[in-house]
Protein backbone atom coordinates (compact mmCIF):
# COMPACT_ATOMS: atom_id res chain seq x y z
CA UNK A 1 0.00 0.00 0.00
CA UNK A 2 3.00 2.38 0.76
CA UNK A 3 4.48 1.65 -2.82
CA UNK A 4 1.08 2.62 -3.72
CA UNK A 5 0.96 6.03 -2.35
CA UNK A 6 4.53 6.35 -3.08
CA UNK A 7 4.02 5.92 -6.73
CA UNK A 8 0.70 8.25 -6.97
CA UNK A 9 2.96 10.92 -5.19
CA UNK A 10 5.53 10.68 -7.37
CA UNK A 11 3.42 10.75 -10.59
CA UNK A 12 1.83 13.66 -9.16
CA UNK A 13 4.96 15.62 -8.51
CA UNK A 14 6.36 15.01 -11.77
CA UNK A 15 3.11 15.81 -13.24
CA UNK A 16 2.90 19.29 -11.59
CA UNK A 17 6.64 19.46 -12.74
CA UNK A 18 5.94 18.99 -16.14
CA UNK A 19 3.55 21.44 -16.68
CA UNK A 20 5.52 24.06 -14.92
CA UNK A 21 7.87 23.36 -17.43
CA UNK A 22 5.26 23.77 -20.25
CA UNK A 23 4.09 26.75 -18.84
CA UNK A 24 3.58 29.40 -21.66
CA UNK A 25 6.47 32.51 -21.66
CA UNK A 26 5.58 36.19 -23.24
CA UNK A 27 7.50 37.33 -26.18
CA UNK A 28 9.74 39.55 -26.15
CA UNK A 29 11.34 42.24 -28.23
CA UNK A 30 14.81 43.66 -27.08
CA UNK A 31 15.17 47.69 -28.25
CA UNK A 32 17.70 50.27 -27.08
CA UNK A 33 16.30 52.39 -24.57
CA UNK A 34 15.12 56.24 -25.50
CA UNK A 35 17.86 58.14 -23.06
CA UNK A 36 20.77 55.63 -25.56
CA UNK A 37 19.05 56.72 -28.23
CA UNK A 38 19.16 60.36 -27.19
CA UNK A 39 22.72 59.87 -26.16
CA UNK A 40 24.09 58.82 -29.39
CA UNK A 41 22.02 61.31 -31.49
CA UNK A 42 19.16 58.66 -32.71
CA UNK A 43 16.29 60.23 -32.56
CA UNK A 44 13.22 61.49 -35.39
CA UNK A 45 10.40 64.03 -35.18
CA UNK A 46 7.22 63.45 -36.40
CA UNK A 47 4.12 65.49 -36.37
CA UNK A 48 1.24 64.48 -33.59
CA UNK A 49 -1.70 66.55 -34.31
CA UNK A 50 0.45 70.05 -35.08
CA UNK A 51 2.92 69.20 -32.51
CA UNK A 52 6.40 67.96 -33.48
CA UNK A 53 7.15 65.30 -31.47
CA UNK A 54 10.83 63.30 -30.54
CA UNK A 55 11.58 59.45 -30.66
CA UNK A 56 13.74 56.98 -30.92
CA UNK A 57 15.13 56.09 -34.62
CA UNK A 58 15.42 52.05 -34.19
CA UNK A 59 16.06 52.14 -38.14
CA UNK A 60 19.05 54.51 -38.24
CA UNK A 61 20.27 52.87 -34.83
CA UNK A 62 20.31 49.56 -36.10
CA UNK A 63 22.05 50.30 -39.67
CA UNK A 64 25.02 52.59 -37.84
CA UNK A 65 25.50 51.13 -34.20
CA UNK A 66 27.30 47.74 -34.42
CA UNK A 67 27.36 47.76 -30.40
CA UNK A 68 23.85 47.67 -30.37
CA UNK A 69 23.46 45.08 -32.76
CA UNK A 70 25.68 42.96 -30.71
CA UNK A 71 23.72 44.17 -27.66
CA UNK A 72 20.65 42.88 -28.33
CA UNK A 73 21.70 39.68 -29.81
CA UNK A 74 23.46 39.30 -26.34
CA UNK A 75 20.20 40.15 -24.65
CA UNK A 76 18.57 37.84 -27.19
CA UNK A 77 20.39 34.81 -26.46
CA UNK A 78 19.89 35.18 -22.52
CA UNK A 79 16.43 35.09 -22.90
CA UNK A 80 16.23 32.76 -25.59
CA UNK A 81 18.32 30.29 -23.32
CA UNK A 82 15.80 30.32 -20.72
CA UNK A 83 13.52 29.76 -22.85
CA UNK A 84 11.63 32.98 -23.94
CA UNK A 85 10.19 33.32 -27.65
CA UNK A 86 11.95 36.24 -29.26
CA UNK A 87 11.00 38.99 -31.80
CA UNK A 88 13.72 40.78 -33.33
CA UNK A 89 13.80 44.32 -33.70
CA UNK A 90 15.68 44.56 -36.95
CA UNK A 91 13.04 41.95 -38.88
CA UNK A 92 10.24 44.46 -37.18
CA UNK A 93 11.90 47.01 -38.51
CA UNK A 94 12.01 45.76 -42.37
CA UNK A 95 8.59 44.91 -42.16
CA UNK A 96 7.34 47.94 -40.94
CA UNK A 97 9.54 49.70 -44.60
CA UNK A 98 7.15 47.36 -46.50
CA UNK A 99 4.38 47.97 -44.99
CA UNK A 100 4.70 52.22 -44.49
CA UNK A 101 4.27 52.75 -48.31
CA UNK A 102 0.63 51.07 -48.69
CA UNK A 103 -0.51 52.42 -44.67
CA UNK A 104 -0.03 55.91 -46.13
CA UNK A 105 -2.39 55.59 -48.19
CA UNK A 106 -5.15 54.16 -45.64
CA UNK A 107 -7.26 56.62 -44.77
CA UNK A 108 -11.22 57.61 -44.07
CA UNK A 109 -13.70 57.05 -47.03
CA UNK A 110 -15.74 60.09 -45.49
CA UNK A 111 -13.46 61.85 -43.39
CA UNK A 112 -10.24 61.56 -44.43
CA UNK A 113 -9.15 60.64 -41.55
CA UNK A 114 -5.35 58.92 -41.27
CA UNK A 115 -4.39 56.35 -38.91
CA UNK A 116 -3.10 57.89 -35.58
CA UNK A 117 -0.30 56.56 -34.35
CA UNK A 118 3.54 56.73 -33.42
CA UNK A 119 6.02 55.07 -34.77
CA UNK A 120 6.69 53.06 -31.32
CA UNK A 121 3.10 52.47 -31.59
CA UNK A 122 3.76 51.27 -34.99
CA UNK A 123 6.86 49.49 -33.92
CA UNK A 124 4.61 47.41 -31.09
CA UNK A 125 1.65 46.83 -33.02
CA UNK A 126 3.60 44.86 -36.38
CA UNK A 127 5.79 43.02 -33.81
CA UNK A 128 2.96 41.92 -31.10
CA UNK A 129 5.26 40.84 -28.67
CA UNK A 130 3.46 40.64 -25.32
CA UNK A 131 7.29 42.73 -23.62
CA UNK A 132 9.28 45.20 -24.74
CA UNK A 133 12.66 45.11 -22.78
CA UNK A 134 14.40 48.29 -22.79
CA UNK A 135 17.92 48.15 -22.54
CA UNK A 136 20.42 51.11 -21.98
CA UNK A 137 23.95 51.14 -21.23
CA UNK A 138 27.16 53.75 -20.84
CA UNK A 139 30.61 52.80 -20.33
CA UNK A 140 33.39 54.70 -18.47
CA UNK A 141 36.97 54.00 -18.34
CA UNK A 142 39.47 54.47 -15.15
CA UNK A 143 43.12 54.02 -16.61
CA UNK A 144 43.11 51.18 -18.95
CA UNK A 145 39.94 49.56 -16.77
CA UNK A 146 36.24 50.29 -18.55
CA UNK A 147 33.32 49.39 -16.59
CA UNK A 148 29.53 49.36 -18.06
CA UNK A 149 26.63 50.29 -16.49
CA UNK A 150 23.12 49.39 -17.66
CA UNK A 151 19.51 50.09 -17.35
CA UNK A 152 17.38 47.69 -18.09
CA UNK A 153 13.45 47.83 -18.39
CA UNK A 154 10.23 45.11 -18.53
CA UNK A 155 7.27 47.02 -20.32
CA UNK A 156 3.84 45.47 -21.01
CA UNK A 157 3.39 45.99 -24.59
CA UNK A 158 0.00 46.81 -24.91
CA UNK A 159 -0.44 48.96 -21.13
CA UNK A 160 3.21 50.39 -21.54
CA UNK A 161 3.52 50.18 -18.07
CA UNK A 162 6.61 49.14 -16.50
CA UNK A 163 6.75 45.25 -15.12
CA UNK A 164 10.16 44.83 -14.59
CA UNK A 165 13.42 46.71 -13.84
CA UNK A 166 17.14 45.72 -13.36
CA UNK A 167 20.27 47.86 -12.82
CA UNK A 168 23.92 46.72 -12.61
CA UNK A 169 27.48 47.23 -13.25
CA UNK A 170 30.57 45.31 -14.15
CA UNK A 171 33.78 44.82 -12.18
CA UNK A 172 36.19 46.98 -14.23
CA UNK A 173 38.10 45.25 -16.98
CA UNK A 174 40.77 45.16 -18.96
CA UNK A 175 38.29 44.48 -22.27
CA UNK A 176 36.28 47.36 -23.22
CA UNK A 177 33.91 45.02 -25.42
CA UNK A 178 30.44 46.83 -24.31
CA UNK A 179 28.52 43.21 -24.89
CA UNK A 180 31.66 40.86 -22.71
CA UNK A 181 31.11 43.79 -20.42
CA UNK A 182 27.40 43.75 -20.44
CA UNK A 183 27.17 39.86 -19.92
CA UNK A 184 29.16 40.03 -16.74
CA UNK A 185 26.97 42.69 -14.82
CA UNK A 186 23.73 41.17 -16.52
CA UNK A 187 24.16 37.68 -15.50
CA UNK A 188 23.64 37.43 -12.04
CA UNK A 189 20.52 39.53 -12.13
CA UNK A 190 18.54 38.15 -14.92
CA UNK A 191 16.54 35.73 -13.38
CA UNK A 192 14.92 37.60 -10.71
CA UNK A 193 14.18 39.94 -13.53
CA UNK A 194 12.75 37.38 -15.65
CA UNK A 195 10.83 36.08 -12.90
CA UNK A 196 8.67 39.38 -12.70
CA UNK A 197 8.07 39.00 -16.26
CA UNK A 198 6.95 35.83 -15.71
CA UNK A 199 4.86 37.01 -12.96
CA UNK A 200 3.04 39.49 -15.21
CA UNK A 201 2.49 37.43 -17.72
CA UNK A 202 0.62 34.89 -15.57
CA UNK A 203 -1.73 37.51 -14.24
CA UNK A 204 -2.64 38.09 -17.78
CA UNK A 205 -3.75 33.96 -17.95
CA UNK A 206 -5.97 35.22 -15.05
CA UNK A 207 -6.96 39.09 -15.05
CA UNK A 208 -6.45 39.28 -18.79
CA UNK A 209 -4.31 42.08 -20.94
CA UNK A 210 -4.68 45.24 -20.34
CA UNK A 211 -6.10 47.83 -22.95
CA UNK A 212 -7.54 50.91 -23.75
CA UNK A 213 -10.74 51.75 -26.33
CA UNK A 214 -12.05 54.59 -27.60
CA UNK A 215 -15.63 55.87 -28.69
CA UNK A 216 -15.57 58.84 -31.16
CA UNK A 217 -18.68 59.99 -33.31
CA UNK A 218 -18.42 61.23 -36.64
CA UNK A 219 -20.83 63.66 -37.57
CA UNK A 220 -21.84 62.81 -41.37
CA UNK A 221 -25.78 63.85 -41.38
CA UNK A 222 -26.95 60.38 -40.07
CA UNK A 223 -28.37 61.46 -36.61
CA UNK A 224 -26.93 58.71 -34.83
CA UNK A 225 -24.92 59.43 -31.36
CA UNK A 226 -24.27 58.10 -28.36
CA UNK A 227 -27.77 58.62 -26.83
CA UNK A 228 -29.79 56.95 -29.61
CA UNK A 229 -32.21 55.03 -28.68
CA UNK A 230 -32.46 51.23 -29.41
CA UNK A 231 -35.46 48.80 -27.81
CA UNK A 232 -35.50 51.95 -25.38
CA UNK A 233 -32.04 51.66 -24.69
CA UNK A 234 -29.07 54.55 -25.35
CA UNK A 235 -26.21 53.23 -27.47
CA UNK A 236 -23.97 53.91 -25.14
CA UNK A 237 -25.76 51.59 -22.74
CA UNK A 238 -25.93 49.42 -25.01
CA UNK A 239 -21.99 49.08 -25.66
CA UNK A 240 -21.64 49.14 -21.78
CA UNK A 241 -23.36 45.87 -21.89
CA UNK A 242 -21.76 44.98 -24.55
CA UNK A 243 -18.31 45.68 -22.77
CA UNK A 244 -19.31 43.88 -19.29
CA UNK A 245 -19.85 40.74 -21.45
CA UNK A 246 -16.90 40.76 -23.73
CA UNK A 247 -14.09 41.48 -20.93
CA UNK A 248 -12.23 39.34 -18.11
CA UNK A 249 -14.96 39.60 -15.22
CA UNK A 250 -16.07 42.73 -16.82
CA UNK A 251 -13.41 44.70 -15.77
CA UNK A 252 -12.79 48.36 -16.78
CA UNK A 253 -12.78 51.86 -15.73
CA UNK A 254 -14.98 54.14 -17.63
CA UNK A 255 -13.37 57.41 -17.99
CA UNK A 256 -15.82 59.81 -19.90
CA UNK A 257 -18.68 59.17 -21.55
CA UNK A 258 -21.21 62.27 -23.66
CA UNK A 259 -23.40 61.91 -26.82
CA UNK A 260 -20.21 61.88 -29.40
CA UNK A 261 -17.59 60.54 -27.43
CA UNK A 262 -16.77 57.89 -24.66
CA UNK A 263 -13.48 56.44 -23.07
CA UNK A 264 -12.59 53.15 -21.42
CA UNK A 265 -9.31 52.25 -19.66
CA UNK A 266 -7.85 49.30 -18.00
CA UNK A 267 -10.07 47.10 -20.05
CA UNK A 268 -8.81 43.42 -19.33
CA UNK A 269 -9.77 41.36 -22.78
CA UNK A 270 -8.94 37.65 -22.87
CA UNK A 271 -5.78 36.48 -23.73
CA UNK A 272 -6.57 34.13 -26.78
CA UNK A 273 -9.67 33.80 -28.66
CA UNK A 274 -12.21 30.84 -27.97
CA UNK A 275 -10.22 28.94 -31.59
CA UNK A 276 -6.98 29.58 -28.90
CA UNK A 277 -5.25 31.81 -31.61
CA UNK A 278 -3.83 35.26 -29.70
CA UNK A 279 -6.38 38.03 -29.03
CA UNK A 280 -5.11 41.76 -29.94
CA UNK A 281 -7.00 45.08 -29.10
CA UNK A 282 -7.86 45.26 -32.82
CA UNK A 283 -9.35 42.26 -32.87
CA UNK A 284 -11.21 42.61 -29.92
CA UNK A 285 -12.83 45.70 -30.98
CA UNK A 286 -13.98 44.21 -34.10
CA UNK A 287 -16.42 42.33 -32.27
CA UNK A 288 -17.86 45.20 -31.15
CA UNK A 289 -18.25 46.76 -34.36
CA UNK A 290 -19.77 43.46 -35.93
CA UNK A 291 -22.63 43.84 -33.13
CA UNK A 292 -23.31 47.55 -33.89
CA UNK A 293 -23.04 46.48 -37.92
CA UNK A 294 -25.79 43.60 -37.76
CA UNK A 295 -29.71 44.61 -36.86
CA UNK A 296 -31.03 46.49 -35.46
CA UNK A 297 -28.40 49.19 -34.97
CA UNK A 298 -26.93 49.02 -38.48
CA UNK A 299 -24.13 51.71 -37.57
CA UNK A 300 -21.51 52.08 -40.03
CA UNK A 301 -18.05 51.85 -37.70
CA UNK A 302 -14.47 51.98 -38.51
CA UNK A 303 -12.16 50.64 -36.17
CA UNK A 304 -8.95 52.68 -36.08
CA UNK A 305 -5.90 50.94 -34.09
CA UNK A 306 -3.53 53.21 -32.04
CA UNK A 307 -1.13 50.87 -31.43
CA UNK A 308 -1.30 47.45 -29.65
CA UNK A 309 -2.44 48.52 -26.52
CA UNK A 310 -5.50 51.01 -27.96
CA UNK A 311 -8.17 51.26 -30.28
CA UNK A 312 -10.47 53.93 -31.72
CA UNK A 313 -14.29 53.01 -32.60
CA UNK A 314 -15.62 55.92 -35.05
CA UNK A 315 -19.56 55.90 -34.94
CA UNK A 316 -21.06 56.93 -38.33
CA UNK A 317 -17.64 55.93 -40.24
CA UNK A 318 -16.98 52.86 -42.47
Amino acid sequence: MKKIISLAFFTLVLGVATMMGQAKKPTIMVVPSDAWCNAEGYVQEYDELGTKKTVADYQSALQNSMELKLVIAKINELMADRGFPLKDLEATMNSIARMQAEEALITSKTSGAEIAETPLDRVRRVAKADIIIEIGWAISHQGPKATLTYIMRGMDSYSNKQIAGSTGASQPSFSAEPVVLLEEAVLSRIDDFNARLQEHFDDLFTNGREVALNIRVFDNGSGIDLESEYDGYELIEIIDEWMELNTVQGRFTKLESSETRATYEQVRIPLFKESGAAMDTEGWARQLRSKLRKEPYLIPVKVVPNGLGSCTLIIGEK
